[in-house]
C-alpha cells in the first residue's frame, strides 16, 4: 500500500477510534446519570455530538474544507460521523469503500428471518448464504452483547483482500457495535412507543365498553327495583288497606254481626302477608344477582344451581370448574351464564336447556345449548355481556351446531394479565 493509501487508512482508523471512544464515554455517563433504562437510549446521541466536537477540534472534520474534496480518508471520516445518527448507516459502507478501495461495501443488518442490506431491498437468509454471494469477498460479523447486530462485507473483484483491508474492517466493526446498539435501541424504543399508543387505544375502547356495560346493568337494576316496588308494593298496600277497611266496617256493625267483617279482614291480611313474602323474595333475588354470596363461597356451579332452581324451564347442568379461579374470572362467567339463562330459561319450553362448565389448562368456559332459540336474536340480546367478557380478554360466541341448536360459549383466560409485554433491560 502506498503512502497516501496508508495515510487514508490511518485517518479512517483514527476517526473510528474517536467515535467509538466518545460513544463509550457517553453510554457509561448516561447510565450513571440517567439510569440503566433511559441512559443507554439517549446517551449515544450525546456521544455523536461529542465525537463531532472532538473531530472538529483535532482538525479531522472540517466541513467545506478543500481537503475534503481531495482526501478520501477525510471524506470517509465525515461519512462515519454522519453514520453515528441512527437514521443512517451509509457512512460505514463509505468508510469501507474509501479505505480499502473496494468496488462494493455493504452493511447487512440482522433482522427477523435473516440479514437485510442497509442500502437496498436485498436480503440474505443466513450468514452462510451471504458468504456465498459473488459480490462478497470478505465478511465480518458484528456481535454486540452476545447478539449478532450486523455483517460488514467487502467486494473486490479481481483483487485480493489485504491484511490492511481486514484490519480496517475489524476496526470499523469494533466502533460499529455501539452504533448498531443505538440503532437497535432506537428501533426498540419506537416499537415500545407504538405499542404504548396501541395499548392506550385498547384501554380507551375497553373503558367505553365497560361504561356501556355499567349503564346497561344500572338500567336493569332500576327496572328490577321498579318492578319490585311498583307492582308488589301496590298489591301489598291494597291488601293492607282492604284489611283496614274491613276492620272499620266491622267496628260499625253490632257486636253479634262482626264475624263476617273479621273473616274478611283476616283474608286481606293473609293476602298482604303473601304479597310481602313475594316482595322479600324478589329483593333477595335482586341481591343475589348483584352480589351472590354462594358464588364467592362455593363457586360458579353452586351459584348457577340457585338460578336454575327458580327457572320455569328445565336445565340439565353438567361439568364443573376443576379449580377455584380468580374472582374476576368466576364472576365474569357467572354473570354471562346468568344473563343467558334468564333470557332462554325465563320462559317454558319443550326441550330442556343444556348447561356445561369446562376448564382447560389456560381457559374456563361455560356452554349453553338451546334447541329452540333464535341465534341472531340471542346474540343481539347478549351484546352487552359479550362486551363485558371482551373487556376481560374473553369472548361470548353464538353459533348453530350440526343439529340446528343454538350454542353459546362464554370463555375467559384463567389468568387475567395485562397486555403490556415485559421488555428486558440491559
Amino acid at each position: 500500500m502506498d503512502r497516501s493509501g496508508a495515510e487514508r487508512v490511518w485517518r479512517a482508523l483514527s476517526a473510528v477510534a474517536i467515535v467509538a471512544a466518545c460513544l463509550a464515554v457517553a453510554v457509561v455517563i448516561g447510565e450513571a446519570v440517567l439510569g440503566p433504562d433511559i441512559g443507554p437510549l439517549l446517551a449515544p446521541f450525546g456521544g455523536a455530538g461529542l465525537a463531532a466536537a472532538v473531530l472538529a477540534a483535532t482538525g479531522r472534520a472540517r466541513p467545506g474544507s478543500p481537503d475534503d474534496r481531495t482526501d478520501p480518508g477525510r471524506a470517509g471520516r465525515s461519512a462515519l460521523l454522519a453514520a453515528t445518527a441512527p437514521a443512517s448507516l451509509s457512512g460505514l459502507a463509505q468508510v469501507l469503500r474509501e479505505g480499502t478501495g473496494a468496488a462494493h461495501a455493504e452493511v447487512w443488518l440482522a433482522v427477523p428471518g435473516g440479514l437485510a442490506a442497509q442500502s437496498g431491498p436485498e436480503r440474505a437468509a443466513s450468514l452462510t448464504d451471504l458468504l456465498l454471494r459473488p459480490d462478497v469477498d470478505h465478511a465480518l460479523p458484528v456481535v454486540d452483547d452476545g447478539e449478532l447486530r450486523a455483517v460488514l462485507t467487502l467486494g473486490k473483484p479481481g483483487r485480493p483482500v489485504t491484511a490492511a483491508d481486514r484490519t480496517l474492517v475489524a476496526e470499523v466493526g469494533s466502533g460499529a457495535g455501539l452504533l448498531l446498539r443505538v440503532v437497535a435501541r432506537g428501533a426498540e424504543l419506537r416499537s415500545r412507543v407504538a405499542r404504548a399508543g396501541e395499548l392506550a387505544r385498547e384501554t380507551e375502547a375497553s373503558r367505553r365498553r365497560l361504561g356501556r356495560a355499567r349503564e346497561v346493568e344500572r338500567r336493569r337494576l332500576v327496572g328490577e327495583l321498579g318492578g319490585a316496588t311498583t307492582d308488589r308494593l301496590v298489591a301489598f298496600r291494597t291488601a293492607v288497606t282492604d284489611a283496614g277497611e274491613s276492620i272499620d266496617e266491622g267496628l260499625e256493625e253490632p257486636e253479634d254481626d262482626r264475624d263476617e267483617a273479621t273473616e274478611l279482614a283476616r283474608h286481606h291480611l293473609e293476602t298482604a302477608r303473601e304479597r310481602l313474602e313475594e316482595l322479600l323474595d324478589r329483593f333477595r333475588a335482586i341481591a343475589r344477582g348483584v352480589h351472590p354470596a354462594v358464588l364467592r363461597d362455593q363457586g360458579p356451579r353452586a351459584a348457577l344451581e340457585e338460578i336454575i332452581a327458580d327457572l320455569p324451564r328445565a336445565v340439565h347442568l353438567s361439568g364443573r370448574l376443576t379449580d377455584r379461579l380468580p374472582w374476576e374470572v368466576e364472576s365474569g362467567l357467572y354473570y354471562a351464564a346468568a344473563s343467558a339463562l334468564g333470557l332462554l330459561g325465563g320462559r317454558s319450553g319443550d326441550e330442556p336447556l343444556e348447561l356445561d362448565l369446562e376448564q382447560t389448562d389456560d381457559r374456563a368456559e361455560v356452554r349453553l345449548i338451546d334447541a329452540e332459540a333464535d341465534p341472531d336474536a340471542t346474540r343481539e340480546a347478549l351484546a352487552d355481556d359479550a362486551d363485558r367478557l371482551a373487556a376481560l380478554g374473553g369472548s361470548l360466541e353464538t353459533h348453530v351446531d350440526d343439529a340446528g341448536r343454538t350454542v353459546l360459549r362464554a370463555r375467559l383466560p384463567i389468568q387475567l394479565s395485562p397486555l403490556v409485554e415485559a421488555g428486558a433491560t440491559r
